[in-house]
């Protein structure tokens, strides 16, 4: 058991570092040069770096700082620490390791955005299988989620990203600006997306398990979710076996499965793809409606 924790543990270091590099590669050599700001904490930095001239990923985590002790004192502790070293390895790899090394591309702001897009998909996707994320916007988004249930965190980063995005106008002083930080933003959400589990919006996820109560308790502890348990009897043994439901996002299903594989290796698992989703903690139901 705990050489397996031992390997799983080596895996999402290998998992963060791989992603911080990736991620650095697209911000210094695309993004940065380009002039946009995709969005999230790097997109402020960038802003700031265009205006002051200093490090990106100095900038980068100087943002994400205030926000770093509002995920301590509101969200969680253990995600708060994850979070953080995940921010400082970025930081690191982009002004120590790749800005020093690698050129920057000067070619066309589209092609920026594509290919600076997929870079940072890549590096944050890989970020996510570590079960950990890059802060900035998605602290801000499970805070207003938080705070507002009914908002979906998807929406509460569509939100965020868009005055992101709004006020690049401004720093850079062109429409551009915001228009290839869109497609980039897009990039990036669609290479996640197909990295992680393909192109929906969550995944519903069936645990046939002896062990329920304590895979539950992982999800409310590690998660912050809910999941439904439900009782039933094996067809071929005859005993009472139940059922874990719980439906997760994207950078929350390898986690889930972390969870799993250690509580119950015997356990029979389930992911149905979902387009929508409705109800607490992701969009509301009224909203479903209209």
């Amino acid at each position: 058991m705990r050489g397996l924790e031992k390997k799983e543990s080596w895996k999402a270091l290998l998992l963060l570092i791989a992603g911080a590099f990736i991620y650095s590669i697209g911000t210094h050599c695309f993004v940065e040069p380009a002039n946009i700001a995709p969005g999230g904490a790097v997109g402020i930095a960038l802003m700031c770096n265009y205006v002051t001239g200093l490090p990106t990923g100095i900038l980068t985590l100087c943002v994400n700082c205030p926000l770093l002790v509002l995920a301590w004192l509101f969200l969680s502790r253990k995600f708060a620490i994850r979070t953080a070293v995940t921010c400082l390895l970025c930081s690191l790899a982009l002004d120590f390791l790749v800005a020093p090394v690698f050129p920057v591309y000067a070619g066309e702001r589209l092609l920026s955005s594509l290919y600076g897009g997929i870079l940072i998909g890549i590096g944050m996707a890989f970020i996510f299988l570590a079960g950990s994320t890059t802060g900035g916007s998605d602290i801000a988004g499970y805070l207003l989620q938080k705070k507002y249930p009914h908002i979906s965190i998807g929406r509460a980063l569509l939100m965020i990203d868009g005055v992101i995005l709004s006020i690049s106008i401004t720093v850079f002083g062109n429409m551009d600006a915001a228009l290839f930080g869109l497609i980039c933003l897009y990039a990036q959400t669609r290479v996640i997306d197909m990295i992680i589990y393909g192109s929906d919006a969550g995944s519903k996820v069936s645990i046939v398990t002896a062990k329920a109560q304590e895979i539950s308790q992982g999800i409310i502890r590690e998660l912050d979710r809910s999941a439904t348990i439900l009782k039933g009897i094996g067809a071929y043994s005859g005993k009472d076996t139940y059922m874990v439901v719980c439906t997760v996002r994207k950078p929350e299903f390898s986690r889930l499965r972390d969870i799993i594989e250690r509580t119950d290796k015997d356990a029979f698992v389930m992911v149905t793809e979902t387009t929508q989703v409705f109800g607490l903690g992701f969009k509301g139901i009224s909203e479903a409606i209209q």
